[in-house]
């Protein structure tokens, strides 16, 4: 007997390991024992891989067989690895040829029949381990689409361990029997139409707040009565963003297939994510965790994209301050005692609330039911250091009789992305080279010193508001970075006094109402 090694991938986070997967048969009373840290799923592999490996007619020898998970300290978890073992185990039998998995990543779950089911996570796998030069990858079947969007990769498709050894012997394939498992993805919902903005009647202030959100990748709060439009507003926010770039692609599709989330021979994911989670989700829903290894949460799906808060202050408190970590970083760090598992996390924070419990409170309030301490109880729950995140907070006044007339004709998402469009690519000639992409993302000492420094009489207002303690530095930053944005949406070159009152008067409004 001799050694057999081939190679699989440890996903912690959306950080891939490359792991040698070595595996000796040796005289002794039989027995299969799997060592490197692996977890409850990952041990039953033995199980699987004698059954899959007895009914392909490749029988594991009736030995003492001991597979080892190099390197043998990082925590390993999952299905995935079913391949890989089933594949060094067979070379160390030498049922299979030794030059047959060297230096090739093999991933896969076997059924019992020997069938090779979907995996989750297959696309970060495969490019953890292109980066690490593996040139060579076995998948299954109904993985290969999104392991193919890796480029410089040879893949292979498996429908079943037995096709497998056949293709390494160089026999005739029985894949004929085993159809495409695609029954671990969730089905492809039927594609939706685009909302458009066009169905939205009156709210100018909040459209144009749309818009600006839309160009420079800022967050928003709505705040307004029941009926105002504030959750079609929102869910009309992806429609005016560009399609992402192919790196940002990559990185949404990568969380996606992570998250379980790609349906079979699905491709890239190439528009923004739009994620709206109820206001009963727990914080593991939203930030990513679970039991064993940390899944990605609401936070992490919608990276690139927007993450709706609907009904925010209902949100558990716990829920809405762990957001502050990704709205400053653009990732979440989820730790665990045997690991810390990081996911992207850059996107588009919308809240929508209403201005009390009865919703009645906009305008004179009038009609609102509430007592001023239930008023301000509810709207404390979005805390303080939360909405200092929040570049955009406006009021949404209910629509009047006005706006429904039949000649106000409001502009369509189209319009306004053709703006969102010509706004960004002014911001990507102007952050060319720098590392940053649109005004959101700018660091505030870049914008208050050196080239990009608006006129000392354009940010008097806002070096009042510091003086006065109503605006914190961290409000400041994001005045200029709103500011920034309106420049590019008139197609001037710097944002004038006009741009930073207007930037300032767009985060104060909700404030006012609160």
């Amino acid at each position: 007997m001799t050694m057999g090694r081939t190679l699989c991938v440890a996903l912690v986070g959306i950080d891939g390991h490359l792991v040698e997967v070595e595996a000796d048969v040796a005289s002794g009373l039989p027995a299969f024992t799997i060592t490197g840290l692996p977890d409850t799923a990952l041990g039953q592999a033995r199980d699987r891989v004698r059954a899959a490996s007895a009914n392909s007619g490749a029988p594991v020898p009736m030995r003492r067989v001991t597979v080892n998970l190099s390197p043998a300290s990082l925590p390993k978890a999952g299905t995935a690895f079913d391949l890989a073992i089933a594949v060094a185990v067979l070379v160390a039998a030498q049922t299979l040829p030794q030059r047959a998995a060297a230096g090739v990543l093999h991933l896969g779950e076997l059924g019992l029949d020997g069938r090779v089911r979907r995996v989750r996570g297959v696309l970060p796998a495969v490019l953890a381990a292109s980066r690490a030069g593996v040139e060579r990858v076995v998948v299954p079947a109904g993985n290969a689409g999104e392991a193919a969007l890796v480029p410089g990769v040879q893949v292979r498709a498996a429908r079943s361990l037995a096709g497998l050894v056949a293709a390494y012997r160089g026999e005739p394939s029985p894949d004929a029997e085993f159809p495409v498992d695609e029954d671990t993805a969730d089905p492809a919902p039927p594609a939706a139409a685009t909302p458009d903005l066009a169905d939205v009647v009156g709210q100018q202030e909040a459209r144009t707040s749309l818009e600006v959100a839309a160009a420079g990748g800022h967050h928003l709060l709505l705040l307004g009565p029941p009926g105002a439009g504030k959750t079609m507003l929102a869910c009309r926010l992806p429609g005016l963003l560009p399609d992402l770039e192919p790196d940002a692609a990559l990185e949404v599709t990568a969380v996606h297939s992570l998250a379980g989330l790609l349906p079979a021979g699905a491709g890239l994911v190439v528009r923004p994510p739009f994620v709206d989670p109820h206001h009963t989700a727990s914080p593991a829903a939203i930030v990513g965790g679970g039991t064993g290894v940390p899944r990605p949460g609401a936070a992490s799906r919608a990276h690139r994209g927007v993450l709706f808060l609907d009904e925010a202050p209902e949100f558990d408190a716990r829920v809405l301050e762990s957001l502050r970590q990704p709205l400053e970083d653009g990732e979440l760090v989820i730790h665990r005692s045997r690991g810390a598992a990081r996911y992207p996390a850059r996107f588009q924070l919308v809240l929508a609330a209403n201005p009390c419990p009865c919703g009645r409170a906009s305008g004179k309030g009038a009609d609102c039911t509430c007592s001023p301490m239930a008023r301000r109880r509810y709207l404390h729950r979005l805390s303080g250091p939360l909405l200092d995140r929040v570049d955009l907070q406006v009021q949404v006044l209910p629509v009047t009789r006005a706006a429904l007339h039949p000649d106000m004709a409001p502009e369509s998402s189209a319009v306004v992305a053709g703006r969102v469009r010509q706004a960004r690519t002014a911001q990507a000639q102007r952050w060319a080279g720098t590392g940053w992409q649109l005004n959101a993302h700018a660091p505030g000492p870049a914008l208050r010193r050196g080239r990009w420094r608006c006129h000392p009489s354009a940010t008097a207002p806002l070096d009042r508001g510091v003086d006065r303690g109503t605006l914190s530095v961290r409000g400041y930053d994001r005045v200029l970075r709103t500011a920034w944005t309106l420049a590019d949406l008139g197609g001037r070159s710097s944002p004038g006094a006009d741009d930073v009152a207007t930037a300032y008067a767009l985060r104060h409004q909700g404030q006012v109402a609160a």
